[in-house]
């Protein structure tokens, strides 16, 4: 069957990512989101052989691009990646589902006819993003009066799902453990090489003496990975809040790091020669209550389903964001995803969660995997902190 519909095919024709760094002490510590941006930008556009001033437009998703990464971090991103003056570069905040949203935004173009190349990702520096120093303008008083849980932190909307749908903490924690087995399996297959490109580094580094030193690094794998993860080990970890279920095991890490891809029309791909990783096919975006974003993908991913004409079974992979093992298991349970299918690699309670750049991840790695295990469908999904649910399909080429 075909979902083009006669339309321009938007595909694509490469991906690049950072490894994943652990916040404020991993090797990217230090570095500004313009540095990582820059290094993958540059990468996918060496993988797709396109010259820099080719690129018309870069976007990037961020959640916080207003802190120290600079406002609009996808224009200075385009520099640093050294493309010239003339590609222009827009920054796009649907928190954990910017850079999802931002792969979409650039398909979406090509398929309206644009003849562009563009450069859409994520990126985000959780180590470098200063807290706001105006915090009594944090929230807006009329909504903080009226919706307050739209002010919600994640973790206590993670609880909420908890409680509300009653799924304990063991159920967590054997999630949490089965994903950093499933990481850990395949980042000693080699199942992230063709994704991740080396990144340099300024690292830094406290000693024995509480002394602050830095020194250089060069990071090539991610820094969450643990295979010597169990679940009594993970059980016993405290809980974030008193009496609560959430823990660091069966939670996202707090990870820095970016991802881009190369998007063009499948005409141009063809002038070109490139072979294109995955054809864009749709995207679809989702509210529910804020006080269990978490759920988010349970009411995005039907949308985009029905739209295309498909049902949960036709889809051979599934990256389902992991920011709580919680919300993961309600979704997975909720849409009837195979769990067979379902984040066959791991996730980010493994790999880490970098809130802008995590839907680049899970779409560069979903058109891999879905490659090496004969897919044909693949659907990249996660909540998005606010309350909703954001959604990708697309075809393996």
């Amino acid at each position: 069957m075909s979902l083009s519909n006669g339309r321009s095919e938007a595909v694509i024709v490469s991906t690049a990512r950072t490894p994943l760094a652990k916040s404020f002490r991993g090797a990217f510590n230090l570095s500004h989101g313009a540095h990582l941006g820059g290094v993958v930008v540059r990468a996918a556009l060496e993988r797709a052989r396109v010259e820099p001033g080719e690129v018309e437009d870069v976007v990037m998703g961020c959640g916080y691009p207003e802190g120290s990464t600079g406002g609009n971090i996808a224009r200075v991103i385009a520099y640093r990646a050294g493309c010239p003056v003339t590609a222009a570069g827009t920054t796009v905040n649907r928190f954990c589902g910017s850079g999802l949203q931002a792969i979409a935004f650039a398909a979406q173009r090509v398929v309206a006819g644009e003849e562009g190349i563009f450069v859409a990702g994520g990126v985000e520096s959780i180590s470098t993003v200063q807290p706001n120093r105006n915090q009594h303008m944090a929230r807006d008083s009329w909504t903080n009066e009226h919706k307050p849980d739209l002010y919600l932190p994640m973790v206590e909307t993670a609880e909420i799902v908890g409680k509300r749908y009653g799924i304990p903490r063991q159920r967590m924690d054997e999630y949490g453990v089965r994903s950093q087995i499933r990481a850990c399996a395949a980042d000693a297959a080699g199942h992230f090489r063709e994704e991740i490109v080396a990144t340099p580094a300024t690292m830094a580094v406290m000693g024995d003496d509480g002394r602050i030193s830095t020194r250089e690094v060069l990071a090539e794998r991610d820094e969450g990975l643990r295979a010597d993860t169990t679940y009594e080990g993970v059980s016993k970890i405290r809980a974030a809040q008193p009496g609560g279920t959430i823990a660091a095991g069966n939670a996202s890490q707090f990870s820095d790091g970016a991802g881009a891809c190369v998007v063009m029309s499948a005409k141009e791909a063809a002038r070109r020669n490139l072979e294109p990783l995955g054809i864009f096919r749709g995207f679809a975006i989702a509210g529910c209550e804020p006080d269990e974003m978490g759920i988010g993908p349970v009411f995005a991913v039907p949308k985009l389903l029905q739209r295309a004409g498909l049902k949960v079974q036709d889809i051979g992979l599934w990256e389902l964001n992991e920011a709580f093992a919680v919300q993961v298991l309600y979704c997975r349970d909720r849409l009837g995803i195979p769990d067979d299918r379902l984040n066959v690699d791991g996730g980010a309670i493994a790999i880490g969660h970098p809130f802008g750049m995590s839907g680049q991840r899970l779409t560069g790695h979903a058109l891999i995997a879905g490659k090496r295990i004969g897919a044909r469908y693949v659907v990249v999904t996660m909540c998005v902190g606010g309350g909703m649910g954001a959604a990708g399909l697309f075809e393996v080429a």
